[in-house]
C-alpha cells in the first residue's frame, strides 16, 4: 500500500481509503471481516458520516481492538453550535472511541456556511471539541465549486472533500490549489456513484493525479477491498489504451450526467436540482433505495414541482436535459 500525508494535518494515510456509505447494505456482524482485511492490506483511512444511518455504528463495532490502526473521519451537516456538539458526542459513542481524527462540516451551501462560521454556529462546537482533544483536525465536504473556492480561504479548513472522477473534473484547478496550500484533498465518488463500471480504470484515473491526496471508493465486501487495494499498487502512467477507454466513458455518461456544479441555480421554484440528481444516483446505482428515498424526502421542494421553464438548462455548462431528468426523478421517487 502506498501512503501519503493528509495535508497540514500531518496524518499518514493510505492513498485508498474506505468509503463508508455502502456498509449500510450489510449486517453489522459482516463488517468485522472487512476491517480485518483493511488491516491486512494496509488501508487505514476510514470515511463515514452522521447522515449514513448505521455506518458509524457498524464501523465502531468492526474496529473494536483495532482503533489505533485507523485514521477515522466522519462529518455532520449540523449548522448550530448546539446541534454540532450533540452530533460530535453521538459520533464518539457510535464509533466507540474517545477521539476522532478528522471531523468535517458536511456539504454546506453558501448560506449554511455563513451560519456555521457565525456566532453560535457549528464551528464553535468543532473548535471546542478540538481543544478538548475529542477531535484532531477539521475539514469540509462539498459538491459545489463555489463552496470549494470559499473553503480554500477558511483558515480552519485542513482538508476538503469533493467529487472527482473520469466524468467529474470541474474541480481540477481547485484540487491543484489544495496541494499548493497544503490542504489535504479527499476524493469522493471516484466511480461517479457507481456510474463508471470499470472500477480499476476509474481508480487509475484518480490516482494518476498527484494533487489527489486520498480517494475513498465505497466498499462493502472483502473482494471489493482486495480489488481496490491492488489498484493502489499500480503506479504506472495511464496507457494509450486506458485513455481511449476514459474517452469512451465520457462519451457514454457526459451527455446526461450531473456534475453538481450548481450553475443551474437558482431554480424558478426553488428545486435543489443537484441534490435531486445526487439522491437519484444513490437510488439507481448504489442499491440504497430506502436511504435515497429518506434523503430525497428531506428536500423542501420535490422534482415534481418543476414548471418546465427551462431557465436551468440555459445555465448548465454541460447542456444537460434537466427538465427531462427532473421528470424521470419525480417518477422514480413518486413525487
Amino acid at each position: 500500500m502506498e501512503y501519503t500525508v493528509l495535508g497540514k494535518t500531518g496524518l499518514k494515510i493510505s492513498k485508498i481509503g474506505f468509503g463508508g456509505i455502502p456498509i449500510q447494505r450489510i449486517k453489522q456482524e459482516e463488517a468485522r471481516p472487512l476491517f480485518e482485511t483493511l488491516v491486512e492490506l494496509g488501508i487505514n483511512y476510514l470515511d463515514t458520516a452522521r447522515a449514513y444511518t448505521v455506518s458509524e455504528e457498524y464501523i465502531g463495532a468492526a474496529m473494536e481492538g483495532l482503533r489505533d490502526r485507523f485514521v477515522v473521519a466522519t462529518k455532520s451537516g449540523s449548522k448550530t453550535r448546539e446541534d454540532m456538539a450533540r452530533d460530535i458526542e453521538t459520533s464518539l459513542k457510535n464509533l466507540r472511541t474517545d477521539y476522532i481524527d478528522l471531523y468535517q462540516v458536511h456539504n454546506p451551501g453558501m448560506e449554511a456556511l455563513d451560519t456555521i462560521v457565525g456566532e453560535g454556529g457549528a464551528l464553535e462546537a468543532l473548535l471546542e471539541a478540538k481543544a478538548a482533544g475529542k477531535i484532531g483536525h477539521l475539514g469540509l465536504t462539498c459538491h459545489s465549486v463555489q463552496v470549494f473556492e470559499r473553503a480554500l480561504e477558511l483558515p480552519w479548513v485542513e482538508t476538503i472533500m469533493f467529487p472527482y472522477n473520469i466524468v467529474e473534473t470541474q474541480g481540477e484547478e481547485l484540487i491543484r490549489r489544495c496541494r499548493e496550500k497544503n490542504i489535504g484533498f479527499i476524493d469522493m465518488k471516484p466511480l461517479a456513484g457507481g456510474a463508471i463500471e470499470d472500477g480499476e480504470l476509474a481508480l487509475r484515473f484518480v490516482l494518476n493525479n498527484p494533487d489527489v491526496t486520498v480517494t475513498i471508493p465505497g466498499m462493502y465486501s472483502v473482494d471489493e477491498i482486495r480489488q481496490n487495494a491492488a489498484v493502489a499498487g499500480n503506479k504506472s502512467p495511464l496507457t494509450a489504451e486506458e485513455q481511449e477507454k476514459i474517452d469512451e466513458v465520457r462519451k457514454q455518461l457526459g451527455s446526461n450526467f450531473c456534475r453538481r456544479c450548481n450553475y443551474c441555480a437558482p431554480c424558478t421554484v426553488d428545486i435543489q436540482i443537484p441534490s435531486v440528481f445526487l439522491f437519484a444516483g444513490y437510488l439507481e446505482r448504489y442499491g440504497l433505495a430506502d436511504w435515497a428515498r429518506q434523503r430525497y424526502a428531506t428536500l423542501d421542494v420535490k422534482a415534481s414541482a418543476c414548471i418546465g421553464c427551462g431557465a436551468c438548462e440555459t445555465r448548465c455548462p454541460y447542456e444537460l436535459p434537466i427538465r427531462q431528468m427532473l421528470k424521470k426523478s419525480a417518477e422514480e421517487f413518486g413525487e
